[in-house]
């Protein structure tokens, strides 16, 4: 595994972590899993990809991508919430009607910044050697993102949204408006989903309205590879393992792709890790790992 692929593995993971972020507020704290993800991210992409292509700098071009992806989460949470339509088929709805507006958005399957000022190609990232402008600008946003999600957590809002999650019918006695924060929640969600998108599209220099395939996973293996990593810890330190799940991700696609695997089998080697990942508790009880760690294997007849 060379230096430089290394490093490009870091700079993945940071700007892929956006996407894990983003679904741990709800699928940690809301405690429900949104499909609507696997289509604001590819939304988050087009209307960055087509804003910048209309000549709209990269950082307001950036900022549209995280509308959008609220106005994702807003649709959701109001099908979920008014319309009373379960969560994952308002999820699925949603990701369905992106599909369309993608293609409304950039007006073809895909479309390409060749030559398009992007974040990448702002003056403090432009001269720095290959795949670190990458890994800088992921470290940066990652950081405001997790300090500003640390901040909103603690607030008298953020812990409202924490016990909405926890217990519904606790937070609704004590005068929490649940809708409201479930609502909130997806619209947050998405809106750091939306940022994951354009910051992908971005690095990788076009939009394409099937990227969002498979993402779910890739975020949810950010979070699951995290806490199993690092096991039991405080609501922030598990933002943080977020982002460092998201790095061990991509180191292990890595060594995948250095041992001779297909790149058209990574979806499918994603989701078996990410089923054993999440079956590690199973495996710890049936097999006493826990037992075996602390004791030590009894030598006794």
């Amino acid at each position: 595994m060379t230096f430089g692929l290394g490093v490009s593995a870091i700079g993945q993971g940071l700007l892929w972590a956006t996407l894990g972020l983003g679904l741990f507020l709800t699928f940690r704290i809301l405690d429900f899993p949104d499909m609507t993800v696997e289509g604001t991210f590819p939304m988050g992409a087009a209307a960055c990809v087509a804003a910048i292509n209309h000549g709209i700098s990269p950082i307001w071009a950036t900022l549209i991508a995280i509308g959008v992806g609220m106005l994702c989460g807003l649709a959701t949470g109001l099908l979920y919430t008014k319309g009373k339509i379960p969560i994952l088929l308002a999820g699925i709805l949603v990701m369905t009607a992106a599909y369309s507006v993608n293609l409304r958005i950039m007006g073809r399957s895909n479309l390409t910044l060749l030559d398009k000022p992007t974040l990448l190609k702002l003056p403090f990232l432009e001269h720095l050697p290959m795949y670190f402008d990458s890994v800088m600008l992921g470290f940066v946003v990652i950081t405001i993102l997790t300090l500003v999600l640390i901040y909103f957590l603690q607030t008298e809002l953020g812990q409202a949204f924490i016990a909405t999650g926890d217990n519904e019918k606790m937070a609704r006695s004590l005068g929490i408006k649940t809708d409201s924060m479930k609502i909130m929640g997806l619209m947050v969600s998405n809106g750091v989903i939306g940022l994951g998108g354009a910051l992908v599209a971005q690095n990788d220099g076009y939009a394409d309205v099937n990227m969002g395939i498979g993402v779910i996973v890739i975020a949810l293996a950010s979070i699951i590879i995290g806490e199993v990593a690092f096991g039991e810890l405080t609501m922030n330190q598990r933002l943080v393992a977020v982002t460092l799940g998201s790095i061990l991700y991509r180191f292990v696609l890595l060594i995948v792709l250095r041992l001779g695997f297909n790149t058209n089998d990574l979806k499918l080697f994603s989701s078996v890790v990410l089923a054993l990942c999440m079956m590690l508790p199973v495996f710890r009880n049936v097999f006493n790992f826990k037992h075996i760690w602390k004791r030590g294997v009894s030598t006794d007849e």
